[in-house]
């Protein structure tokens, strides 16, 4: 049997999406989102479900100590960042998660409470912050293929990978000690317009943002575009992710302050 920590640890909320199981409908969270966030963050973690209709962001955001922002198999809907019912959009597409993720990134910055996000979550934040998205990121003449072939199997798209340079000075840069990450790529819309206030940490070879970061009164917030949370017990990097997530939820300096030139 697991033993309880004497010291509480930080709440953590999980955004759930909205899942079809069977004929019904689910709200859900893929385990190694929650596992590694637990392990990894040492962390408490609250699953919140999209369920804007019944609930708002604003009751649940005070009882939590910081949010994550999870992948999904569901694209934001380009109403959410400007463009109207596109035609050639592809979905699926998730109302409820585009609208509480909305509410919840508000009502989290309001609090000064940090965020940080996966893949969709950080076009969640990049969108929040009145950004914009293309949907081209696995299509483009111009790109690199950011994610795998639609026939390959479930690991082979995991396995689909490509470098990022990390900014210099970053958040990453200085949390994770490296100038370069090889990570997986699964997304098929990646930023366009950068969010008020936010900052590049990672880009891709083509230059698709990969990871930002910001400052927002007094909360830290950090999004990758890759996904740590895959197979996490096995890759150092990952780890790091979700411990400058750890030191985010305890108030703490996310990543060491930048060196003084001597």
């Amino acid at each position: 049997m697991t033993r309880a920590k004497s010291t509480p640890r930080p709440v953590l909320g999980i955004v759930c999406c909205t899942r079809t199981v069977g004929s019904d409908q689910a709200q859900a969270v893929m385990n190694r989102y929650v596992v590694s966030a637990i392990t990894y963050a040492d962390a408490a973690a609250l699953l919140v479900p999209s369920l804007p209709d019944i609930m708002i962001a604003s009751e649940i955001a005070p009882r939590l100590d910081g949010l994550l922002l999870t992948g999904s198999p569901s694209n934001l809907a380009p109403e959410r960042y400007g463009q109207g019912k596109v035609a050639d959009a592809a979905g699926p597409f998730d109302p409820g998660r585009d609208a509480m993720t909305a509410g919840l990134i508000a009502a989290m910055l309001d609090l000064g409470r940090p965020v940080f996000g996966i893949c969709r979550g950080l076009q969640e934040v990049n969108v929040a912050l009145g950004g914009t998205l293309r949907r081209d990121t696995s299509s483009s003449a111009d790109l690199i293929a950011h994610h795998a072939p639609d026939d390959v199997s479930f690991e082979d798209m995991f396995a689909h990978e490509h470098e990022v340079a990390l900014a210099p000075g970053g958040v990453l840069n200085r949390g994770l000690g490296r100038e370069r990450l090889t990570v997986n790529s699964v997304h098929y819309q990646g930023v366009d317009r950068l969010g008020a206030g936010l900052a590049v940490e990672a880009t891709a070879p083509d230059g698709v943002v990969e990871a930002v970061s910001a400052t927002i009164n007094g909360a830290p917030v950090l999004a990758v575009q890759w996904h740590p949370e895959w197979r996490t017990s096995g890759n150092p990097q990952s780890q790091d992710f979700f411990r400058l997530l750890g030191r985010a939820l305890r108030g703490e300096a996310v990543a060491p302050a930048p060196r003084t030139p001597s």
